[in-house]
């Protein structure tokens, strides 16, 4: 797909990886729309983006939602239809570090929530729309541990693993349409996105981290080249590679990752309250589009 005729709505667009791509994707020549949490900081990021790299306003639009809560994903899939967008690449993202143990129940589903069940409700809603376009794309920004997973990540592991899934399935599901679906594998990146937990861990475990630059470079080639997935950096290929083949094989290759994770507490009380909040209402979410950078 050229990008110059694309017109990208972004989730997650004010975090590290989803600014840098914001940057890459206009400088290619698509028109993006920004969606995050903030007005404020969506705002101040669109006129950025106009005023450091001579982007013409009107291919910068941002609007404001809060993903956490499912109700905003229909209004925001409808101004984003309503914009003619081509391309959804879902970068917003919840982290989840640890032992299992140490996880209570609304964490965990607050990370499925928005690694996964938000890509597919917003996929879900735009996809009448993207059928309608001669050509479209669904980019899931995933991880490396969507297929390879680590001590200490069980839970955001699950929650890519069923991204991939997801994406895989789509993809042979709409093979006779004029829609692809990708994925994206970064490894660990340096931003803020990792806790100081996990930066001690990659450093006892040496584990390698690319800027956020590299991984929005490479989702640029990826829309461009059309390919099904791609996952970066080296060995982490290479084991992606393995485990897809024979996963015990690896199982024994962790045992630096393993006791660089913190003992575990005292378990959580199982307090299952996610139907109730998946079902709020969005009454303190502000949705703003761009009417002026």
């Amino acid at each position: 797909m050229k990008l110059a005729d694309s017109r990208v709505l972004l989730t997650g667009a004010s975090g590290g990886i989803g600014a840098a791509c914001a940057v890459r994707l206009v400088k290619a020549g698509a028109s993006v729309m920004l969606a995050g949490r903030s007005p404020a900081r969506l705002a101040e990021q669109a006129r950025a983006l106009v005023r450091e790299h001579g982007i013409d306003r009107q291919r910068v639009e941002w609007y404001a939602a809060d993903l956490t809560k499912t109700a905003s994903l229909g209004p925001l899939a409808d101004v984003a239809a309503g914009w003619r967008c081509n391309v959804v690449v879902h970068s917003a993202g919840a982290p989840g570090f640890g032992r299992l143990e140490s996880f209570d129940a609304d964490t965990m589903a607050q990370v499925l929530h928005l690694n996964l069940f938000v890509p597919m409700l917003l996929t879900q809603a735009l996809l009448p729309h993207l059928r309608e376009q001669p050509r479209a794309s669904v980019v899931c920004i995933g991880s490396a541990l969507g297929r390879l997973g680590l001590p200490g990540f069980s839970v955001y592991s699950a929650s890519k693993f069923g991204l991939l899934g997801f994406a895989e399935a789509l993809r042979r599901e709409l093979a006779d349409s004029t829609v692809r679906v990708q994925y994206l594998g970064p490894r660990s990146t340096r931003t803020e996105f990792n806790s100081e937990a996990v930066q001690r861990y990659n450093q006892a475990t040496r584990t390698a981290m690319d800027s956020a630059d590299t991984v929005a470079s490479a989702l640029v080639q990826l829309i461009l080249s059309g390919a099904a997935e791609r996952f970066l950096g080296f060995p982490e290929k290479l084991a992606v590679r393995i485990n897809g083949l024979a996963p015990g094989l690896l199982d024994g290759a962790f045992a630096a990752h393993r006791g660089s994770l913190a003992p575990a507490g005292r378990p959580p009380k199982p307090v299952l309250t996610i139907p109730e909040r998946l079902g709020e209402p969005v009454s303190d979410s502000h949705s703003l589009r761009n009417p002026s950078l």
